[in-house]
């Protein structure tokens, strides 16, 4: 076994996440390489000690070039915003330094273009984070799809829904400004990335966004609240997805049904360890959609529990992303999502913004 320095920069919600999973993952998985908590970058010196403290790290900075330039990271792992990730990202590869990136990659689709040649250009690996569709039952559905035991996939149809700004009371904060807050930015990368691992990739698309409750208190509302769009994909299926941060009594909306000329499968997020599979076959009257519990039989469980139907959590799916992003170290071989396919979801992002905006169906390819 090596040891392999990790610097986190980010200290918050998705900074703690990655912390815990980087001290679990060798334990969990038994992995080759061993993460070492070197260091943590905040914004204050205050926070950033904070942090270290209460994360374990050796050391901590406000000041993320030092993160990244330090001779003991070995590793970097972005967790702040998203207007950060492009530099950040740039200057460890121009360091030799492998980068796993928050969603979505950038805060624009240029800044995912610039990042997705350093990551190329530098030959070293990368990743996208993208922690939901890695739990049992998502990639369980993954592998059924591929099988073929649904059929000929027909149609999809996915939702990001969310109620944490459904109350138009509550104030104006940093969610509500700029478009890579808003809710195309924020949470439709989940669900497109959910479509694209799925069905494949998405050849055009039309779609509306729109901000439903322009003033909060505190001040105007400069990004979007929802937003819907129908697809083609490239193997000929149909899909529409829903995003919205607004949807009232949703807490954790990633859900998807996806029927195919054989069956049928659904997901849903708040329920998290279970799966629908529908089989059109067997006697009419027998016939109806299964429960399934994932358990030990199922992709990346057994790791964490050999109880059939105790089920995993939102931080074993981080801990499942940790460990393949060392294996994708450790082997030099690219681990999907990699940052060229987090930019495919930043293209369906800008070419449904640009629907939005033209009216009219779009060629993902355009953009």
């Amino acid at each position: 076994m090596t040891d392999i320095g990790i610097g986190i920069l980010g200290g918050g919600y998705m900074g703690k996440a990655h912390s815990v999973a980087m001290a679990a993952v060798g334990a969990v998985f038994n992995t080759t390489l061993r993460p070492r908590l070197e260091m943590i970058c905040a914004s204050t010196p205050d926070s950033a000690e904070k942090y270290r403290a209460a994360y374990g790290f050796a050391r901590a900075t406000h000041d993320w070039r030092i993160l990244v330039n330090d001779p003991a990271v070995d590793a970097v792992v972005i967790a702040t915003p998203q207007e950060t990730h492009r530099e950040i990202a740039l200057a460890a590869f121009a360091l030799g330094k492998p980068v796993f990136c928050e969603k979505p990659l950038g805060a624009s689709l240029d800044d995912s273009h610039a990042m997705v040649e350093a990551a190329e250009a530098s030959s070293v690996p990368n990743m996208t984070g993208f922690n939901y569709i890695r739990t049992p039952a998502s990639q369980y559905a993954r592998q059924l799809i591929a099988d073929g035991t649904i059929g000929t996939v027909t149609w999809f149809r996915g939702e990001h829904t969310e109620d944490f700004l459904s109350d138009p009371q509550t104030p104006a904060s940093w969610r509500t400004s700029g478009d890579a807050n808003g809710t195309m930015g924020d949470l439709s990368p989940h669900m497109i990335n959910a479509a694209l691992a799925l069905l494949g990739p998405v050849d055009r698309l039309i779609a509306e966004v729109e901000t439903v409750h322009s003033q909060r208190p505190g001040g105007a509302v400069t990004n979007d609240d929802h937003g819907q769009m129908m697809c083609r994909f490239a193997s000929g299926a149909m899909g529409q997805m829903y995003f919205s941060r607004i949807s009232t009594g949703r807490k954790m909306g990633y859900a998807y049904e996806v029927t195919g000329t054989k069956g049928a499968i659904r997901f849903d997020q708040e329920d998290q360890n279970a799966l629908w599979l529908y089989r059109a076959e067997g006697p009419e009257a027998t016939r109806g959609f299964t429960k399934i519990l994932t358990g030990p039989a199922h992709p990346d469980y057994v790791p964490f529990c050999q109880g059939p139907g105790h089920g995993t959590g939102y931080q074993d799916q981080i801990i499942i992303e940790a460990r393949d992003f060392l294996e994708a170290i450790a082997t030099g071989d690219p681990v999907w999502p990699t940052f060229r396919d987090g930019m495919e979801v930043n293209r369906i992002v800008a070419a449904a913004m640009a629907s939005s905006r033209q009216k009219t169906w779009q060629d993902v390819s355009s953009f």
